[in-house]
């Protein structure tokens, strides 16, 4: 039997189109999701299997897209470690940040069968409903998931971060050794519930110059996306806003590297040192622009990508306010393609 495209694509194979998703493709741009949304909080939909499994199932069948993505949030493992978060209008607040070494004393790594059960109930529930379109679990990398513990919040400068890995370079360190940890055995229990691959989303990574990525980010990267090769599954790594670093990124040792929309996706994957999969990369905001240039765009980047490993993205999430019609003439051009 014919594995699916998406994971063909994963491992590098020349497919006969480029296989689709999209980052954030459950979510708020949907009227389905809306009315979900509309009757829980935003946490109580996380840690509800059933209504978690129904909004991961949504584009899939609006859309069929070529990969489901478990829904959940970032911020779940770090809840799991120890540390209280909020979520409000303004986005997710971790009350009591980690600001010193003796903060780490409040985190430790967590059982996940015992602390996100209802994660692994959610992707078992998803992967009954979707048949042959595979499903991606996911998780924060060490440095995206430390910069909401030591800042409480999203953040533009990151200066309590880099503070603290300027004073604090050891705590630092075990900071980030001990959520790859946490990370690692999150997502081998994803793949052991039926997660057919997973990303690794470092959202916040473009801030670090090459040296800080190497001496903070690499090292517990690089060993995380190690052990989650050996499970066996497709490990993609997404490094938002690191087109300038993509030399070092490569390092992390990815199946798939997802890219953002700053760099043409061919030379992207040339700095990636000729990548044997690559996954994105248009600007979410073309999709806000008229059908005929979403189709361009589309297409060239297509066209870039090539028939070998590449799977069509998005450079970064799909954001709330694009049009169904948008996202429906994006899925026709990339399949005419």
């Amino acid at each position: 039997m014919t594995a699916p495209l998406f994971l063909r694509a994963c491992r590098g194979e020349t497919t006969e189109r480029a296989p689709l998703w999209l980052m954030r493709q459950a979510g708020r741009y949907l009227p389905e999701y809306r009315q979900v949304r509309a009757g829980v909080s935003f946490l109580e939909l996380c840690k509800t299997p059933k209504l978690a499994v129904e909004v991961t199932l949504q584009p899939i069948r609006r859309f069929g897209f070529d990969a489901a993505i478990l829904f959940s949030d970032l911020l779940v493992p770090l809840e799991a470690m120890g540390l209280a978060v909020e979520f409000t209008d303004e986005g997710p607040r971790l009350p009591q940040p980690v600001r010193t070494p003796s903060d780490l004393g409040r985190l430790a790594t967590f059982d996940p069968a015992a602390r996100t059960g209802f994660v692994l109930e959610t992707i078992a529930g998803a992967r009954r409903e979707l048949g042959d379109t595979p499903l991606i679990g996911f998780a924060g990398a060490p440095f995206t998931v430390a910069t909401y513990a030591i800042e409480g919040k999203t953040s533009k400068g990151f200066g309590e971060t880099k503070k603290f890995f300027y004073r604090e370079p050891e705590a630092a360190h075990r900071l980030l050794a001990l959520i790859g940890e946490a990370t690692r055995d999150y997502l081998v229990a994803q793949v052991r519930a039926g997660a057919q691959a997973v990303q690794l989303f470092d959202s916040w990574v473009g801030v670090l110059s090459a040296e800080d990525f190497e001496t903070y980010a690499l090292p517990p990267t690089a060993a995380l996306v190690a052990a989650l090769r050996a499970t066996g599954v497709p490990v993609i790594y997404f490094g938002n806003g690191a087109a300038a670093i993509l030399d070092r990124v490569a390092r992390v040792g990815a199946d798939v590297y997802g890219v953002d929309w700053r760099l043409p996706i061919d030379e992207a994957r040339a700095r990636l040192g000729g990548a044997r999969a690559v996954q994105g990369n248009l600007d979410p905001a073309v999709l806000l622009g008229p059908v005929g240039e979403i189709e361009r765009r589309a297409r060239e980047i297509v066209k870039r990508g090539g028939k070998r490993g590449h799977i069509f993205n998005l450079g970064h999430g799909i954001t709330p306010d694009v049009p169904l019609e948008a996202v429906e003439a994006l899925v026709a051009a990339v399949r005419s393609c």
